[in-house]
């Protein structure tokens, strides 16, 4: 039953978001049905799994084999049992444990997303963006190829199917595996981060950076690192990114360049700033986000991260 009542909750959930799409005036995307073959998930909400010494006990399942990657913490609540696009089965354990905050830092900084650099800190340091799919595109376009030529419904492109999807989750795992990493080492190096609060689905209009804004998975990185802070007591805000990178961060003149220009170059004669572009817009942003909370830059109760 408690299966049942996740799937009634999922299927209220997809009609809700029709309507509102409909509303909106948006594509609504009718909700469509999911055989047992398109039906990746379910969740077991409060009861009907019992965690044993032989394996995972689910109900109306009985016992299955499990490997447990690392000891479970505090109180379970949730479990959702699923696969993924190459067909590995997954037990994830929602566990309710008590926060785990880290001594107190008064260093803050700003946090700069962009294609060129991944990031750009407000201290000057960036990040190299990995680029995951355009390491792994070639290699995606081969299996596709081969998919296109296999006849539909033959073991044969069943087998091709999974290839293709075995190279999608290898992306997906390496994206993860660098946003878990830099999240926790932003969260450790820093008491208060600040970052864009980026539109990336308008951003995904423009066809010339749609596929490397994809390829970056910034939300990821955002997600990651706001609840790793708040597990460690430490901030995160999300600042409104307008002439973040037009304005001088030393003086606030409004200057204008292109995409293609990397330096910022402040014409005012009284101030004459010259700096990274990146670097210009993060220090912009770590003053929006510090004056969100009523704190000046250079207020003593927080230092710009070095």
């Amino acid at each position: 039953s408690q299966v049942l009542q996740n799937v009634q909750e999922r299927v209220d959930l997809a009609f809700k978001a029709f309507f509102r799409r409909a509303k909106a005036g948006e594509k609504p995307g009718y909700p469509r049905f999911r055989g047992d073959g398109r039906y990746a998930s379910f969740t077991f909400k409060q009861s009907g799994f019992r965690l044993l010494d032989t394996g995972l006990l689910l109900s109306k399942i009985g016992t299955v084999r499990i490997v447990l990657h690392r000891p479970l913490e505090g109180r379970i609540r949730t479990l959702t049992v699923q696969r993924d696009a190459v067909g590995n089965w997954y037990a994830c354990f929602a566990c309710e444990v008590e926060p785990e905050p880290l001594p107190f830092n008064p260093a803050a900084i700003g946090i700069d997303l962009g294609l060129e650099s991944f990031a750009t800190l407000a201290n000057g340091l960036k990040i190299d963006n990995p680029r995951f799919f355009r390491q792994d595109e070639r290699d995606l376009a081969k299996v596709q190829r081969r998919l296109s030529r296999a006849e539909k419904g033959t073991p044969r492109r069943a087998k091709r199917r999974r290839a293709v999807q075995h190279v999608h989750q290898r992306i997906a795992n390496r994206r993860k595996d660098f946003a878990h990493k830099k999240s926790r080492e932003l969260v450790n190096a820093f008491g208060f981060l600040a970052f864009e609060d980026l539109r990336i689905k308008n951003m995904l209009q423009n066809p010339c950076l749609a596929k490397s804004i994809s390829d970056a998975a910034w939300s990821q990185l955002i997600q990651y690192t706001t609840y790793k802070a708040e597990n460690a007591g430490r901030g995160v805000v999300l600042v409104d990114p307008r002439n973040t990178s037009r304005m001088c961060s030393c003086c606030g003149t409004l200057v204008e360049k292109s995409l293609s220009v990397r330096v910022h170059q402040c014409p005012n004669p009284s101030c004459g700033l010259v700096m990274d572009r990146d670097e210009n817009a993060a220090n912009n942003i770590l003053r929006l986000g510090l004056e969100s909370l009523g704190v000046a830059l250079e207020a003593p109760a927080f230092r710009r991260g070095e």
